[in-house]
């Protein structure tokens, strides 16, 4: 609200008279020329202190002014210059301001109504002098069109200068090592009030990126690299090293192991480092594709890639192969017929002996007799499920019969011991039996343990010779242990005898031996042979049936199984008629 507002007459040169105008002019100096008042003041600047009246924002009271003193100008909204001597100028600068024009009097001349000498009162003469600085109401806004002018400034800006200067030296400190931009003033541009060790920390993650970065980079640009130079060599894009040796008979002896699933190039880089070919690409050159199986290798050094590949494609020089077939036992035994079979102890002392320039290598058959007999089940590599009855036997080496599984050994070492041999053997002869279903543990549904299914197996693999009896005659072992019936096997008979028949006769009956069942009730204390996956599972499961007895009549095998002991003895009469048997035939 202003003072000055009409009071609805009207003031026309032409209405009232003059001395009346001009104590009313008068009046209005005195008041505006006086002390303003503080809550008038108050009022006009900060508003009257409800929500939303924000004094900055709202109108401006103008201070008094002395005789003679230039009119001020409140400034401008939108004047954004900065003021002389803050901290937004440069030194010197006076901040843009023009000096104000001299105010000059609107007032006509002559005496007034106060007297014709009489002037205003002046401001000074009747206040003490005003602060330059007065604690603001609120907090500093830092726009400059919002700065309360001259006398009413708000001192809030020195505590914001204050903090902008710090800003700047944190900011210089944090980006000296940078290269930060900086100012007009040669300094760091203003920044937020941030904590220095976060910028710190923040620079540091940005470096371990660009570390991080940079190893991946040249990780990719290494790994892109060696591919490609790997597939160019392949291609020959290099020049690929065709060496040859020219001399067939070579220099001397070496062993050479092939591993399983060796590729052809990787046969070649073996090779060439044993010093037999010179080079991989003849060797590769010369197989031409040709399939290699893996295992040991007796050869010659320096010799053409041509004669490696003949060498190694010939039976003949493999070394530590042993074929060991179904039902074959450890010694060597031989039949009625003359012929001698070769056991498994002579097998592995044929396959693992060698001739390396002039000096024998391997293992005999004694030795490995020996072993079986005299090391520990432990060092045997002896299944869990088979240790009690190895233990039980300890000294004789046919505690291990049947232990080691019948299949083709490719790679038994040459340079082992004995023991280490024997060791290789049963351990994964054991992985071969439970990959055909032996249990580890418990017991079969025909309720035997592994170990004595295992000896079932033995006696079903060594009593007929086609695989469709195998289940029928593991359920005639079956039924008679149910019975309480010795077994009266042939095959078990024939185990420790001299002379191997299948037509057992004279004192063989009698036998006073552990294997003769004949004599003994139960399962032998060992399986009588190697034991082949169809009579394992054979034995695993077998059928229901109520057979006792059984016989083959021919040459063929042909087998005929029944429970009644009277028509047993009729086909056994078959049997004799076609000349298989000849012991008590009618």
């Amino acid at each position: 609200m202003n003072d000055d507002r009409p009071d609805g007459r009207d003031e026309g040169p032409e209405h009232g008279d003059r001395r009346e105008q001009q104590e009313r002019a008068a009046h209005r100096r005195r008041r505006s020329d006086g002390h303003p008042d503080p809550e008038r003041l108050r009022y006009f600047t900060h508003g009257d202190g409800a929500h939303g009246s924000g004094g900055r924002h709202g109108p401006r009271a103008i201070p008094p002014r002395g005789a003679g003193e230039p009119r001020r100008d409140p400034p401008r909204r939108r004047d954004t210059s900065p003021q002389a001597g803050s901290p937004w100028s440069p030194p010197g600068s006076d901040g843009g301001r023009r000096p104000p024009p001299p105010a000059t009097s609107s007032r006509p001349p002559g005496p007034g109504p106060m007297g014709p000498e009489q002037s205003p009162p002046s401001a000074t003469a009747h206040e003490p002098p005003r602060q330059r600085h007065e604690p603001p109401p609120r907090a500093y806004d830092p726009a400059p069109t919002h700065d309360a002018p001259d006398l009413f400034a708000d001192p809030g800006r020195e505590d914001y200068d204050r903090r902008q200067v710090d800003a700047r030296e944190r900011s210089a400190l944090a980006s000296s090592s940078v290269g930060a931009p900086t100012g007009r003033d040669g300094g760091p541009l203003p920044t937020r009030d941030r904590s220095p060790k976060r910028s710190v920390a923040a620079e540091r993650r940005r470096r371990r990126r660009r570390v991080v970065i940079s190893i991946a980079v040249v990780f990719m640009v290494v790994l892109i690299g060696g591919i490609g130079y790997a597939g160019l060599r392949v291609v020959g894009f290099f020049g690929a090293d065709d060496k040859d040796f020219t001399n067939t008979a070579g220099t001397a002896d070496v062993i050479v192991q092939i591993p399983q699933d060796a590729t052809l190039t990787k046969f070649g880089e073996i090779l060439k480092e044993n010093d037999v070919v010179a080079s991989v690409n003849a060797f590769t050159t010369a197989a031409n594709g040709e399939p290699i199986s893996a295992g040991f290798y007796k050869l010659r050094t320096e010799i053409p890639a041509s004669t490696a590949v003949s060498l190694m494609t010939n039976t003949e020089n493999r070394v530590g192969r042993v074929v060991i077939p179904e039902g074959l036992q450890l010694d060597t035994k031989e039949g009625i017929d003359g012929k001698t079979t070769p056991g498994v102890f002579a097998r592995v002392a044929e396959a693992t002996n060698v001739d390396l320039n002039g000096e024998e290598s391997g293992v005999t058959v004694e030795e490995l007799a020996q072993a079986a007999a005299t090391a520990t089940p432990q060092e045997l590599g002896v299944p869990a499920w088979a240790t009690d009855a190895v233990t039980a036997l300890n000294g004789d080496h046919r505690r291990i019969e049947g232990l080691i599984a019948p299949t083709s050994w490719e790679a038994i070492d040459p340079s082992q011991t004995p023991v280490q041999m024997l060791n290789y053997l049963i351990s994964r002869s054991a992985s071969l039996f439970a990959q055909w279903g032996l249990p580890e543990s418990g017991t079969t549904t025909s309720g035997m343990t592994p170990y004595q299914t295992l000896v079932t197996a033995s006696i079903v693999e060594r009593e007929v010779n086609r695989a469709e009896d195998y289940p029928k005659v593991a359920r005639v072992i079956v039924n008679r242990l149910g019975d309480d019936q010795a077994l009266q096997m042939d095959s078990t008979v024939n185990y420790t005898s001299a002379i191997q028949n299948i037509d057992v006769a004279g004192d063989d009956f009698t036998a006073a031996t552990k294997w003769n069942t004949y004599q003994q009730k139960g399962l032998p204390p060992t399986p009588i042979g190697a034991v082949g996956q169809p009579a394992l599972e054979a034995s695993l499961d077998p059928p229901a049936g109520n057979w006792l007895y059984f016989v083959s009549i021919d040459q063929q095998g042909t087998t005929l199984f029944t429970e009644d002991f009277e028509q047993h003895k009729r086909n056994r009469q078959q049997a004799c008629d076609n000349g298989v048997l000849t012991t008590n035939c009618g």
